[in-house]
Formats: structure tokens, C-alpha cells, sequence
């Protein structure tokens, strides 16, 4: 169970990184060059890797790689929308449910045999 909620942790920690370098730069650096965003965000993603690197190799451990990647877009999901909603003051769609409940299906099927399906 550590190595669980070791993964689920650093892959949390590594989303909101992955998060912000991918978008923030939208809302922070819009009226900079593309260089100076594709930089800042390098910059924001070496923290990223720092996290997702030792989330897969840990996670690899108790999951099989399919499980990880679906474990990965869920968590990706789940820090996304609340980031923009409230960073980038995104309005909330009725898309966010739908999106969820596929994630939802892909989950059980990813983990179905751990479930005893």
C-alpha cells in the first residue's frame, strides 16, 4: 500500500508542475515572445520529471504499465479542471462530468482484475 500511495502522491505533486508548465505560461507570459513561455515552462517541467520519474519506477512496482497510465490521465484530470477553473478562471462544463465518467470506465477496466472482475 506504500508504494500506492507513494506513486499516487508524486504523480499528484508532478501533474500540478506538468500543469503550470503547459498552461500558465497562456495566462503569465501572453504577451511575451514563445520562446520566452517554451523556456519558463523547460524550467517548470525539470520539477515535473523530478517527480514523475521516481512515481513510475515506484509505481511499476505494484502496477502494470497500462494501470500507471491510466492512474496518470485520472490524477491529470483531477488537477487540470480545478486548475482551470480557478487559475484560469475556464467557466465549468457540463464536458468536465462527461470527461470523468469515461475516466471512471477507464479506470474499472484498467483495474478490473485487481478489483476481482
Amino acid at each position: 500500500m506504500r508504494a500506492t500511495s507513494l506513486t499516487i502522491a508524486l504523480l499528484l505533486l508532478s501533474n500540478v508542475f506538468m500543469t503550470f508548465a503547459w498552461y500558465a505560461h497562456l495566462k503569465e507570459l501572453s504577451h511575451k515572445p514563445w520562446i520566452v513561455a517554451a523556456l519558463a515552462s523547460w524550467g517548470i517541467a525539470f520539477f515535473e520529471y523530478m517527480f514523475q520519474v521516481p512515481a513510475n519506477r515506484i509505481g511499476y512496482t505494484v502496477f502494470s504499465i497500462a494501470q500507471l497510465k491510466i492512474l496518470q490521465e485520472v490524477i491529470t484530470l483531477a488537477v487540470f479542471v480545478p486548475f482551470a477553473l480557478f487559475y484560469l478562471k475556464e467557466p465549468l462544463k457540463l464536458d468536465y462530468l462527461w470527461a470523468a465518467l469515461c475516466m471512471v470506465g477507464a479506470v474499472y477496466f484498467a483495474f478490473r482484475s485487481k478489483l476481482g472482475g
